[in-house]
């Protein structure tokens, strides 16, 4: 079973070309459910066992993830991982069992992203580089923090770009590395390129071709920890929510986009989502938005 296990990772690795974080992700929830089985069933978890699991088994291990207070979007992604294990599985002839097939995902609560007010986004690009002692440190997190506002990028995939990765003057897009490798290009704001061009003037370490464009204060690639722990500052001095996060900036992008009248496939692109149905997530967003704005001046409200 180990074995199976460790071929079924490497085949996310090398295969399907899953992040790193994925497979991190999946071998967790898979070593949880083979150690609830070996538990629930008292014995050593073989590739005959496996084959040998019914759908009452399941059924089981779910309950318990439910009375372990486990969110209904990590059961489902657990669901996933070990419903993709025994496809992998019974496909190498390795077990023949499709319990699996007839259990359903349970429903994922619909999460609403928690976007920022223009008006509190712009505060956050304003005061982003004054919070370190540093200008460069400062001019360092008002650059990372402009493109995933101005540009929409996950922070690690801002964080991941080189120093040969950076946008020149007069350039258009920035093309972006995702997640499984896919490939996009993202339109880029003249004052997010020279916000970056100014950290880098300011930057006291080498910057060769291969290195991070955005470097810690030890030289080594900035650790998004940092952002996000700058963030929480930001919060606090600008009485900003819990939820005003990097990722938020993120929401932000969209949400802002969609009700200045964007594409909901062209933000989609943007965004790099695969499904459309992520994006429309913003659309519940806008539109509570738009109650707030009807609220405030739709003149039979005031009655």
């Amino acid at each position: 079973m180990q074995d199976a296990f460790e071929d079924w990772l490497s085949w996310h690795r090398n295969e399907k070309r899953s992040s790193d974080k994925t497979i991190e992700a999946y071998a967790h929830d898979i070593r949880s459910f083979l150690r609830f089985h070996a538990e629930h069933s008292g014995y050593n978890v073989t590739l005959k066992s496996i084959d040998q699991l019914q759908i009452r088994d399941f059924r089981s291990w779910l309950a318990a993830r439910t009375g372990q207070n486990l969110s209904k979007t990590s059961t489902a992604r657990a669901l996933s991982a070990v419903r993709g294990l025994f496809k992998w599985m019974n496909k190498q002839q390795l077990v023949n069992n499709h319990a699996l097939d007839i259990l359903r995902t349970p429903k994922k609560t619909h999460a609403v992203p928690k976007a920022l007010t223009k008006e509190e986004a712009q505060q956050v690009m304003d005061q982003s580089s004054r919070l370190q002692d540093d200008t460069w440190v400062g001019l360092r997190d008002q650059a990372v923090l402009l493109l995933l506002y101005g540009c929409g990028l996950r922070i690690s995939e801002a964080l991941e770009l080189n120093q040969e990765d950076t946008p020149q003057k007069g350039q258009d897009f920035l093309r972006i590395l995702g997640k499984r490798n896919k490939e996009r290009l993202v339109p880029i704001l003249p004052v997010v390129t020279d916000a970056i061009a100014e950290y880098q003037a300011s930057c006291p370490f080498p910057q060769s071709p291969k290195s991070p464009l955005f470097f810690g204060v030890k030289g080594k690639r900035l650790s998004p920890r940092i952002i996000q722990l700058q963030t929480q500052k930001l919060r606090g001095l600008l009485g900003l929510p819990e939820t005003a996060t990097p990722h938020a900036l993120r929401h932000s992008f969209a949400t802002h986009l969609l009700s200045n009248g964007g594409d909901l496939r062209a933000i989609q692109e943007l965004l790099g989502h695969n499904s459309l149905s992520t994006t429309q997530r913003y659309t519940d967003v806008d539109a509570d938005e738009l109650l707030k704005v009807y609220d405030k001046a739709h003149p039979t409200t005031k009655n």
